[in-house]
């Protein structure tokens, strides 16, 4: 790259953007009449994706320059700050593909947005910039403190974009999800302190290679997992994720579900496997049963749920489930299985909770029995929403197959009961996901409203076509994503083992 910070141009592009939409605006703020502070929005809105869209195009850059036969980090910038703290910012396959994720889906979001957000479009287009700085930062940063930083920051944004432009409840939702993310997070506050003491030094390849004590491990453990836990989110910790899911708006949830519940999985990777492998072999029968738990018990909750984002809100917390069974395996395929998992969550998911938006748009209700005989009416919707389905259900031939097969297999080779568990979590999902389908799509039309319901539009398609494009090529071609993940597997694994 010829020393040009190319990662964190990507990191603040959106923050930037953020910051002269919000001073335009100031500036204007005076003259504008009526009519003018009604066009405000929409100018917004394309001024966000035009910055969220060339973010995109320098991920694309920095990709093109990764090498993915050098499993170590990459790309790496580093200015000194404080001692042993320093701004340092690198890549390997596991961070630069959930970057791709999170700078493919935020213009998704604003696109998204176009139609369904009406009021302070300006505020919600600069909330998602910079909760989109916030998102790129945690991917890239490789100082434990600028990781930190980062990690907390993004709360805030998030936290305004639930209780601003969410749901009737949404205040209750943005609190909780607030707090528990927060108070989870002030464990892992007091682990970093106490990791720059022991070793000096917050830098990521310093602490990979520092050997902490075994009751060090131990607590610093417990420590990050009760934030990673949250963030996952894992059982019993994961009752915030089905409120913000419901009162967030849609491209608030697709971003939550698509990136920031990613977070969890990646820093189990990141900091726990590789810097406390003591602890988490010690933790590993414990982490097995909470996967389980997680996948069977949400799945169940799922299958009775009234409410179509609930529900697959719920189906998220159970998925995720598959990523700690894979990531807690100690072996390729779980690791491997749990990061693909990972990114294909984020595709399908994100497009489950765009097609409930289409919906909600037209109806302004999410209750399944307000619906049926969709097909009639929306047969391009019906057949998007039936390649999500299947995508969900874990059809070969899509993502989700990939994803949940591999972690199951890595699974088993450590603990065959809990890739039993993880196997009846696949069944469940079948249940819920094709009764939801089967409820709101087939049929007759019931519901008088229904006749008048017009079927998708060219914003719509623009947003979830490319995921649904996305969901059969890695199902098919899964080489695409595991050439680039597969070093930083690799060298996760060694890191555990000593090496």
């Amino acid at each position: 790259m010829g020393g040009f910070p190319i990662l964190s141009a990507m990191t603040f592009l959106p923050l930037a953007g953020a910051l002269i939409i919000m001073v335009v605006r100031a500036a204007t703020a005076g003259s504008r009449d009526e009519t003018q502070a009604g066009s405000e929005g929409r100018t917004a809105l394309m001024a966000g994706l035009i910055i969220s869209g060339a973010t995109f195009l320098v991920s694309l850059a920095a990709f093109a320059y990764y090498n993915p036969a050098e499993p170590g980090y990459q790309l790496v910038e580093q200015y000194r700050w404080y001692q042993n703290i320093s701004y340092k910012m690198g890549v390997d396959g596991l961070s630069i593909t959930l970057i791709l994720l999170t700078t493919f889906l935020t213009p998704i979001c604003l696109l998204a947005s176009w139609n369904s957000i009406n009021k302070r479009v300006t505020e919600y287009v600069v909330a998602f910039l910079v909760l989109e700085t916030f998102m790129i930062g945690v991917f890239t940063a490789l100082d434990l403190v600028l990781f930190y930083i980062f990690f907390e920051a993004g709360l805030i944004p998030m936290f305004l974009i639930i209780g601003i432009w969410g749901g009737p409840d949404k205040i209750y939702a943005a609190f909780k999800f607030f707090l528990y993310t927060l108070i989870g997070s002030l464990f892992m506050l007091v682990a970093v302190v106490y990791m720059y003491q022991a070793a000096g030094s917050s830098d990521f390849e310093v602490l990979e290679s520092y050997e902490f004590a075994r009751n060090a491990q131990t607590w610093l453990w417990l420590a990050f997992m009760a934030s990673f836990a949250v963030k996952l989110p894992m059982w019993p910790v994961h009752t915030w994720l089905p409120d913000a899911h419901v009162q967030a708006p849609t491209a608030g949830s697709v971003v939550l579900a698509g990136v920031l519940l990613k977070m969890g999985g990646y820093g189990f990777l990141r900091f726990s496997l590789p810097m406390f492998p003591d602890a988490s072999h010690l933790f590993q029968p414990v982490m097995f049963a909470l996967a389980v738990v997680a996948i069977v018990y949400t799945s169940l909750v799922a299958w009775r749920q009234t409410d179509m984002k609930k529900l697959i809100a719920y189906s998220s917390v159970a998925h995720m489930g598959f990523v700690t069974l894979g990531v807690f395996s100690f072996n390729e395929a779980g690791v491997q299985g749990a990061i693909f998992q990972m990114l294909s969550h984020g595709i399908i998911s994100g497009a489950l909770f765009l097609i409930v938006g289409v919906v909600y748009d037209r109806m302004h209700t999410r209750e399944i029995s307000a619906y049926g005989g969709l097909v009639h009416r929306m047969p391009i919707y019906a057949t998007l929403f039936m390649l999500f389905t299947m995508a969900n259900v874990g059809l070969p031939g899509t993502s989700g197959f990939i994803g949940e097969i591999l972690t199951m297999v890595g699974g088993f080779q450590a603990s065959t009961w809990a890739a039993f568990g993880a196997a009846l979590g696949v069944i469940f999902s079948a249940v819920y996901m094709l009764t939801l389908y089967r409820r709101t799509v087939f049929g007759q039309i019931t519901n008088p409203k229904l006749n008048a319901i017009k079927d998708m539009n060219l914003i719509e398609l623009i947003c979830i076509v490319p995921l649904a494009l996305l969901t059969i090529l890695f199902g098919v071609a899964p080489n695409l994503i595991f050439n680039i993940t597969e070093g930083s597997a690799l060298r996760v694994l060694n890191l555990m083992a000593g090496g």
